[in-house]
This record gives C-alpha cells, structure tokens and sequence, in this order.
C-alpha cells in the first residue's frame, strides 16, 4: 500500500450520533414506567400493614402488573405487546383491517383511500415558473405535504471530501429547519423496483428510424425487450410537511396557506442542491397519484409511466387521488394486501451502535429483485426544544449513574458510551448544531406471495449489513405501508393524535 492509500485509510470520515432517548428512569424503564413499578411495591406493603389479607390480595394484580412491565420481549415489554394485541383484536372485530372500494356504488366515499390516507385531499398550486405542483392536504390536521423529486449523486464517484460537504451541507439544511415553526417534519424516500421496460420502450422506439438497417433494428428491439429483466427503476423524493397555523401570521384564506408553502420551497428546493441531490423539480398532482396508484397495484407500474411519458395534452384521462387507492386491501398481522400485491414493513428499533461511513445505507438502498421503497423521517426541533430535552438527557444520565454508584455496582460498555454521547450531544448543540429526530420505515413488496419468505430474508440480510436493526411493524403493517409513500403521514404523529 502506497503512502497516499495509507493517508487516505488513516483519515476515512465516520459519523455517529444517534441516540435512543433515555427516561429518568429505575431498571431500563422510562419515568412512568418506574412510578408503576414502585407504586407495585408500596401499595401491598401500605395495605399489609393494615390487613394482612388486603395486603396478599393487592399482592396478586400488583406482581402481574410489575412482570407486564419489568420483563421484555424483544425489547418491548409485555404490557405493551398485550395492549397492543388487544387494540388489534377490537379493530378487527370492528372491521377496521379491511377495505373494499366500491367500485359500481355512486356515492361521495366510493374511491376514498384506505386507512390514514382517507383523511386526505389532493390540491394543485401553481410554483411561480408557470408550472403547477401537487400538495397532500390532510383535512383533519390541515398539514399540507409538498414533494421534491431528486436524483442523488453516488458517493463512490466523487473524492471523500466532497461526499463529507454533502452531509455536513445535509445537516445545516435540517439544523435550519429548526428556525421554521411550520415545517413538521422531512421525509426522504428511495424507491426502488425492478424496471418495468414502458419507460425504455417508448423511449428508444419512437427513436428509431425506419430505413435503418434490419440487423440494427432487430439488435435495438431485442435490447430493449431483454433490459428489462436487468435494469432497475430507482426514485428518490424528498417530501416536506407544513403546518401553516404555526405560522407567525394569520392567513384567512387557504390559498394564502398555500402560497407560504410555496414561498418556503423555493428556498429549501435551492438548498438542496448542496446536499448532493440534483432537484429535477417539484412532483405534479399526477406525480404523486401515480406514486400511489403504483404503490398499491404494481402491475399498473408500467401503464402509469406511459402515461406520466405523453405530454398533457394528449393525455386521455389524468391520474386522479381519489381512484389511486387500492380496489380492495386487507392488514393482517404481519403483512398487507392490498390488489394484485403483498407488502412487509419495518420500523427503526436500533441504529448503528458505532461510528460509520456515508456509505453506510448504500446497500439497504441500493436496488434488488423486490420493488422496495425506504423512508427516514425527521422532525426537527427548535433551538429551545433541543437545548431542553438534551438537558433532559444528561440529568438522567447522571442520575443512572449517580444510583449505579450507590448501589456499588460496576458501570456497563453500554451506560458508559450512553453517557458520553449524551454529553456529546449537549455540546454539540451548544455549539450551534441542530437536533431532530430520526426515524427509519421501509416496505417491500412482491406480486407472489410465495416470493414473500425470500424478500423478507433480502431485506432483513441488508439491514444486518447497514449495521442497524429493524423490527417488524405487527399490527401496524398499514400505517408503515403508507409511512413510505409521499403523502405526509406519521406514524408517530398518528400515535399522539390517536391518544387525544
């Protein structure tokens, strides 16, 4: 190895960073989980000492309740995997798992969409170019969703130096997001599947010339019917999700809701450009109908992008919001099928526990033999958000550590780094850096479902490769299938709404 190689081993960029929020809290829970714990303890020894008999009955529910909330499955404990079990069984016994469009019915919510997605409206606002782009609307939220289309650089063409300006460029556009109060959260998707050849073919075919040689002809005829099976369709989208009542001011029309949206793109689709994304414009109404419709019946795929290929005007029919949902769907508990497909989701349980290069993802983006489609979601905070709940985090920290000190036991690898990076953090953001949080949703799919055990194995060997651990989404494969789709959905955010 030469002196230069050597330099260039020696200074290789690794990042890190991730941290899993750590309560308060006694033997890994957080602080609410603690407070039943011990409430557990004291109650059957306060009534004890009243009535022996009060206290043996009090003693009963109280040890089930603290072994529903001390002993883990998988990470999560069993409370929650009960709770959970049962809010599954009482939505499907209400019928919510299932859903059936009515094709022949005339009525207002004949093509209504499946799950979170019903709440939503599809507008179309005009981008100041003389053009037109499309926004999600969430009625009962009034969160508007608007979408990037992006080509992403590779990091393996260009020297280390560059690929380091793109993430630190990538984490001034997220830290600047943290001065906007209407920007919710960022979604950034890569979707990949296996080239359906209606690109290509109307391409390549309309190209061609009639008095050019026979061979020539057959040769790129046969090139283009063959590409198919070896080419991939790769799409990367960037989606942004307002909240225009956070505004500093007050709109009293929606069109002045959208204008803002409006306004603020212009500046974060210009950003972009130093991120190592080219934005090769903002996705159209018909854009993300198609993304949709393609989402949930892959076999139209092909059909779509024939259509999205002919100019406006000789467009029959466009592709409508309202009919790109499924014809019919039904979420089990481990999957979701919905038309002529079958989908598996995850969600992020564990990032990588040691520092990693920018290239860390490439092989759980990079295409396969399954249409795949990964998400990371960001929800930036504000610079008083971020300072307090990182000071949150160190107090806890020193709280563990503080107990663990009086308790006389020995500090773990683990608490130790966890400590650290806590403290880290808290500097960094002292220091002007920007914190969101971070979560990851991926969903494949697969017209066989005998192909089904084999895509959950790619995925789940590409993780493993990633160096970060997904868990399966049971009971909520319908809310991660829509999580990865350009339609402003969170599944945290579902949660809280869901609680209030």
């Amino acid at each position: 190895m030469t002196t230069t190689e050597l330099d260039t081993a020696r200074h290789v960029r690794t990042y890190g960073g991730w941290r899993r929020t750590r309560g308060m809290g006694l033997f890994g829970l957080t602080s609410v989980g603690t407070v039943v714990v011990l409430a557990c303890l004291v109650i059957p020894l306060v009534l004890g000492s009243v009535s022996l008999q009060a206290g043996l009955l009090a003693a009963v529910p109280a040890v089930a309740i603290a072994a529903g909330t001390l002993i883990r499955v998988d990470g999560t404990t069993i409370g929650h995997v009960v709770q959970r079990r049962g809010r599954w069984w009482w939505g499907t016994v209400r019928g919510y798992g299932t859903f059936r469009s009515g094709a022949v019915v005339e009525h207002a919510d004949a093509w209504t969409l499946p799950g979170p997605l019903a709440v939503t409206a599809l507008l179309s606002a005009e981008d100041g170019r003389g053009g037109e782009y499309g926004l999600v609307w969430d009625r009962r939220t009034g969160y508007l969703t608007a979408t990037l289309r992006c080509a992403a650089a590779s990091t393996w063409l260009v020297d280390g130096q560059d690929a380091d300006g793109w993430v630190s460029n990538w984490h001034s556009w997220l830290a600047s997001l943290g001065y906007s109060p209407v920007v919710r959260w960022v979604a950034v998707t890569v979707d990949t599947a296996p080239e359906s050849g209606a690109t290509l073919h109307e391409s390549v075919l309309r190209r061609l010339v009639p008095r050019a040689p026979s061979d020539t002809l057959t040769l790129m005829r046969e090139l283009v019917e063959r590409s198919p099976s070896a080419a991939a369709d790769v799409e990367t989208r960037v989606s942004i999700t307002f909240d225009p009542a956070a505004s500093t001011h007050r709109f009293a029309e929606p069109d002045e809701k959208v204008d803002e949206v409006g306004r603020l793109l212009t500046g974060m689709e210009s950003a972009l450009a130093t991120c190592g994304v080219t934005v090769l414009g903002r996705a159209t109404a018909e854009d993300l109908s198609a993304v949709v419709h393609g989402a949930y019946d892959p076999t139209m795929r092909g059909d779509l992008d024939r259509i999205l290929a002919l100019p406006v005007e000789q467009r029959e029919e466009g592709i409508r919001w309202d009919g790109a949902g499924p014809a019919a769907a039904e979420e089990t508990w481990d999957r979701y099928v919905h038309d002529s497909a079958v989908s598996v989701s995850w969600g992020w349980h564990e990032p990588p526990r040691q520092h990693v290069t920018s290239a860390v993802l490439t092989r759980l983006l990079s295409p396969g033999r399954f249409a795949k489609r990964v998400t990371l979601l960001y929800r930036p905070l504000s610079a008083g958000q971020a300072a307090r709940i990182l000071e949150e985090q160190v107090n806890a920290a020193a709280f563990r550590d503080a107990y663990r000190r009086a308790q006389k036991r020995d500090e773990t690898a683990r608490d130790a780094a966890d400590r650290m990076r806590a403290q880290q953090a808290a500097r960094e953001e002292a220091q002007g850096a920007g914190v969101v949080l971070m979560s990851m949703y991926l969903t494949v799919t697969v017209q066989d479902e005998q192909d089904l055990a084999a895509a959950v194995a790619d995925i789940e060997s590409r993780a493993d490769q990633s160096k970060i651990r997904l868990r399966r989404l049971y009971g909520s494969q319908g809310a991660g299938f829509v999580a990865t789709l350009p339609a402003g959905v969170h599944p945290a955010h579902l949660c809280a709404r869901g609680r209030h």
